[in-house]
């Protein structure tokens, strides 16, 4: 690994810890966790490294953010902390381990789909590729960290992320069901508008990285 790929290394492996982190924290009455507005930024780091370097460069700075991600989640799991009279973990483990598989498998589909399509227009290799990728991820990571049906992990990591489990109006209004399904759906509403929103950084990003390139 190069230091040319080491920006997007870093970043990439910020944003899954720091998303595991704020997915415990729900904002809006339930509606969404902080998590949802960090994570989607993966994409970016990902297609920016596709575009710039090509998807073998991508797929390295996925597998390298996707081993320091899952390391620090990991420890993550093993820090406690207190508040409202509960001691929980950091990083409980269900989330890491449902982070790990949703990341990898989502970011390895954004960049094959984004290298398909990458001599279209300049938007439409990123858009369709974080779109693909989000639904994927948001998926993969809400049943694997939040559903019931899901017992593989033991009663300690259910307890965790039993929280999940509460029944509520679906996106405040609708029937009855579980919180992750309504923090799941949120957080797919707010990944395609983040999608839509990135694609204003990673046109930048890239027109000054060739200009640069240019230049030199």
């Amino acid at each position: 690994m190069t230091r040319t790929y080491l920006p997007g290394v870093i970043a990439m492996a910020a944003i899954v810890v720091a998303s595991n982190v704020l997915v415990q924290f729900l904002i809006l009455d339930g509606l969404l966790t902080w998590g949802a507005f960090t994570y989607p930024f993966a994409f970016l780091v990902t297609d920016l490294m596709n575009r710039l370097y090509g998807v073998a460069a991508a797929r390295r700075v996925v597998f390298a953010g996707f081993i320091v991600g899952v390391v620090c989640s990991l420890i993550g799991s093993q820090i406690m902390l207190q508040g409202d009279g509960y001691t929980y973990a950091a990083v409980p483990l269900r989330i890491a381990v449902g982070s790990g598989i949703a990341f990898l498998i989502a970011q390895l589909t954004d960049v094959a789909v984004f290298d398909r399509i990458r001599a279209g227009s300049w938007w439409r290799a990123p858009l369709v590729s974080s779109v693909i990728g989000s639904a994927l991820d948001t998926a993969l990571f809400f049943s694997i960290a939040f559903s019931q049906s899901i017992s593989v992990f033991g009663g300690t990591a259910d307890a965790d992320i039993n929280w999940a489990w509460d029944s509520v109006p679906l996106l405040l209004s609708g029937p009855e069901a579980p919180l992750w399904v309504t923090l799941a759906l949120a957080d797919w509403m707010v990944k395609m508008a983040i999608a839509l929103i990135a694609l204003i950084p990673f046109r930048l990003i890239v027109s000054w990285a060739k200009g640069t390139s240019t230049q030199s």
